[in-house]
């Protein structure tokens, strides 16, 4: 029974508890349940647990194989670095969604069926929604309301994928032989993935709510959703292909290339990291379609490192937004005389997403990149390297530099609080260690045996040319003026079309149908009054038939009467 009991129920049913503990209690009681969760998950065996019976389908709750055990150490890790983070948060109610938007992630991973992934793909939907409203304005609150729209509608897109795949196959299996872009099942069931993925035109729920989350909801925010959506790809939809083409690969150089655009005009610093998280997902997916043990090695490896490099970025950004109650570029700046530690360790986690060597996104991301040139895909490589130079600009620099440097805003605050510092700590040394030595622990988490070399003299020397030559690029770009300036604005890409156009068109439609109300009430009301005026014509005072009638006229008239009843009667 130890062995069918899945981890994630222990985060998910611990998180009860918490409104009812205070102070030291409770912040022990947080970090004690996913290390308890993690113990739990060491000692479970490999393989599948018993299966439950439900309407005449087998659920396997417990899966634990290569892939999931990598995914399942991220998210306990990710989970305490978050919770250490958070422990200076007072609402019991967003620790707890914490705790059970965590949980959910890792029943997610370990789900062996699609029914059982269902289950946990909802309550990822509906804890995370708590994560953004707990901040508690009127933004946070429209967002959140955006952001559980099209959540639960992956879900119902989901389902009816799961529904119509059973129907097909009569299975409601959770792997690459049962699934595949082969009908319409799956297809659904791949949209529903694509929509947590954050697909291409598919990705602004993200965009929307992440940077209006709590300084701690947008740090679990970005270690959990979009990172089941990679695991749920690589599980199901590995090398995935439509009329010969593998879409991932599109798909995933699309989302590589297009945030770059985006990120560079954004004021919004949190934005541009959530910018920089698509850009980076755009890997992961070109990873996965490429669909050999070298891209999968690859795409999960660096979901792996993403986690904890983008964590670090976002806690050291939520470390200034606690400080400073700003997270405009325009705003800030200078911030390095009043948070130092903070301001090397967000340097540490720009090092790592730009793919410094010595850092840990040198490694897995150019597992992806070297995995697309052996299979040919030779213009795949050229977006991905405009990709990378294109995320340290955005990220590696930009996140940096406008926060803690450029110009002095004149702002001076405390150092993030120790606690923060802590979590923050762990992320960078995760960081450095993966990226110096990645045969210790990241070679031995992925599903596939590893041959490959990352640091070699050819590679070195290649990736610290396009970073000198890309850092020459945006001083050359700031001290010439060309580089976009940092403007107090909302910018929108394609959510412009239902944050702007569809209520636009929804306004001219409601004036056409008001003017068209209004028309037929006036014509209405004239037809009304004019029969009402012909009645009162004939019936009124001094109507035709209201007139009082000279008592021959009447004889008259009932003799006329009669004499027509008798000549119809007897003719």
């Amino acid at each position: 029974m130890i062995a069918d009991f899945p981890p994630a129920l222990i985060m998910i049913l611990g998180a009860l508890l918490v409104p009812l503990l205070r102070g030291r209690v409770r912040a022990a009681y947080l970090l004690a349940l996913p290390v308890v969760s993690f113990g739990h998950l060491l000692s479970l065996p490999h393989g599948e647990s018993a299966p439950l019976g439900l309407f005449g389908y087998e659920l396997t709750v417990v899966r634990i194989d290569a892939l999931s055990l990598l995914f399942g150490y991220l998210f306990h890790l990710a989970a305490l670095i978050g919770l250490i983070y958070a422990l200076r948060v007072r609402s019991a109610a967003e620790q707890s969604a914490a705790l059970v938007y965590a949980g959910g992630a890792i029943g997610a991973v370990f789900a062996g069926d699609l029914i059982t992934l269902f289950v946990f793909w909802e309550i990822l939907a509906v804890s995370s929604v708590f994560l953004i409203w707990a901040r508690k304005t009127e933004r946070s609150y429209r967002a959140g309301m955006r952001y559980l729209i099209v959540q639960l509608a992956s879900g119902m897109i989901l389902f009816a994928g799961i529904v119509l795949n059973a129907h097909e196959t009569g299975s409601i299996a959770f792997d690459a032989a049962h699934l595949g872009l082969n009908g319409t099942g799956t297809l659904l069931i791949f949209i529903a993935l694509g929509i947590k993925g954050v697909f291409p035109l598919l990705h602004n729920w993200a965009t929307d709510a992440y940077p209006e989350a709590t300084v701690t909801g947008a740090v679990f925010l970005s270690a959990f959703t979009t990172k089941v959506a990679v695991y749920a790809l690589a599980r199901g939809f590995p090398g995935a292909e439509i009329g010969g083409v593998r879409v991932l690969i599109l798909l995933g150089a699309a989302m590589a290339a297009f945030p770059i655009f985006y990120a560079v005009i954004e004021n919004d610093l949190r934005r541009v990291l959530v910018y920089s998280m698509i850009n980076q997902i755009g890997f992961m997916m070109v990873g996965i379609g490429i669909g050999t043990e070298l891209a999968i090695n690859g795409a999960v490896s660096h979901a792996f490192n993403d986690v904890l490099f983008k964590g670090l970025l976002f806690m050291s950004m939520g470390a200034v937004l606690y400080r400073t109650g700003k997270i405009k570029g325009s705003e800030l700046g200078g911030l390095y005389k009043s948070m130092p530690v903070t301001t090397v360790l967000c340097m540490i986690g720009a090092a790592s997403i730009s793919a410094f060597p010595l850092f840990s996104g040198f490694v897995s991301k150019s597992m992806v990149m070297s995995a697309a040139l052996k299979e040919g895909y030779g213009w795949v490589w050229l977006v991905l390297l405009f990709a990378s130079a294109g995320v340290f600009h955005h990220a590696g620099i930009k996140i940096p530099f406008f926060a803690f440097f450029a110009h002095d805003s004149g702002l001076r605050c405390k150092e993030a609080p120790r606690n923060m510092l802590i979590a923050m700590g762990i992320a960078a040394a995760f960081c450095m260690f993966n990226g110096m030595f990645p045969n210790a622990l990241l070679y031995r988490l992925l599903p596939y045996e590893v041959d490959y070399i990352p640091y070699t003299s050819t590679h070195v020397i290649s990736q610290l040319q396009l970073l000198f030559f890309s850092a020459l690029c945006f001083t050359w770009l700031k001290h010439s003026g060309l580089y976009p300036p940092e403007l107090r604005s909302v910018n929108l890409d394609s959510d412009w079309i239902y944050r702007r156009l569809l209520p636009g068109v929804a306004t001219v439609v409601k004036r056409f149908g008001t003017g068209l109300r209004d028309r037929a009430e006036g014509l209405t009301e004239r037809a009304l009054r004019g029969a009402l005026s012909g009645v009162y014509r004939h019936h009124g005072p001094e109507g035709v038939l209201a007139r009082s009638w000279a008592t021959g006229s009447s004889v008259i008239w009932v003799c006329i009467l009669l004499l027509l009843c008798l000549i119809v009667y007897y003719r």
